[in-house]
């Protein structure tokens, strides 16, 4: 199947590891010209080299796009460096700190949403301009399952990506005639760097195997996932790529949800 991406632009917001970093080498796969961004040199450099050994062309940005001038600057060198964009992925984002409601403070409330809803918006606001010039956009937010089914702790997360769920459909009926497509896709379980972490821990504070572990955190905390495993980064990244081809011209204002069957709801 031809998904015409050769020779475009993409933007890839936190992308220098995990669900970020695959689907920029999915995009380099493709034989676009990936724009990179995070807020470690040393970690972007290694992703940026890794695309290149695959033959990928990369430009890797260092900035922070939860403030405004690192969102705008991002945006800037990669039309500055590859002439336009047509597909920015908004994948910045975290989950903060992993606390039941009453133990979460303002603070940590506006950082979140800071870092998953405002990021976005102030990426794609700086992205607008060369996608309405050329008549031609796709812009992916990666939001998550607990948008959709939110966990009992972790409120201020879980309600930054039903925010960016909302911002996504607004945004798709006010771009979609300007040739602008906007999407969600919602991971669950992902095996992400970080995950791998917290199941390396878990396996030496158990004393069992990390095949094990995996097994006994999806009974405990993610029983609905009907496939019995974790996602894999590369999963995310196939859809999203996507939604960014021509197979999905006509397609906006949808979220993809990539659960393993997690979510109940139709």
């Amino acid at each position: 199947m031809d998904l015409g991406l050769k020779g475009k632009v993409v933007l890839v917001t936190g992308s220098s590891k995990g669900i970020g970093r695959s689907i920029a080498l999915a995009f380099a796969r493709e034989g676009c010209n990936v724009a990179i961004n995070g807020r470690h040199p040393g970690e972007l450099e290694k992703t940026a080299a890794d695309m290149r050994a695959a033959g990928g062309t990369v430009h890797a940005i260092a900035a922070d796009v939860t403030e405004a001038q690192g969102a705008r600057r991002t945006v800037d060198e990669t039309v500055h460096h590859f002439g336009t964009i047509h597909v920015l992925v908004n994948n910045a984002g975290g989950v903060g700190r992993f606390s039941p409601f009453e133990e979460l403070t303002d603070d940590e409330w506006l950082e979140v949403f800071k870092l998953n809803v405002l990021s976005a918006v102030r990426v794609t606001r700086a992205a607008l301009p060369p996608m309405q010039k050329q008549k031609w956009g796709r812009i992916i937010n990666i939001s998550s399952e607990s948008a959709t089914q939110p966990d009992p702790v972790m409120p201020h997360y879980n309600a930054s990506k039903s925010a960016l769920n909302s911002l996504t459909k607004s945004l798709s009926k006010a771009y979609g005639r300007d040739g602008i497509l906007i999407n969600t896709v919602s991971p669950a379980f992902i095996r992400t760097p970080l995950v791998e972490e917290m199941f390396a821990q878990q396996s030496k504070d158990r004393g069992v195997p990390i095949d094990e572990v995996e097994q006994i955190l999806l009974r405990e905390f993610r029983p609905h996932i009907v496939l019995g495993r974790a996602g894999k980064s590369e999963e995310i990244a196939g859809v999203v790529v996507f939604l960014a081809s021509e197979q999905a011209s006509f397609i906006t204002g949808s979220n993809y949800r990539v659960d393993g069957g997690s979510v109940a709801s139709i």
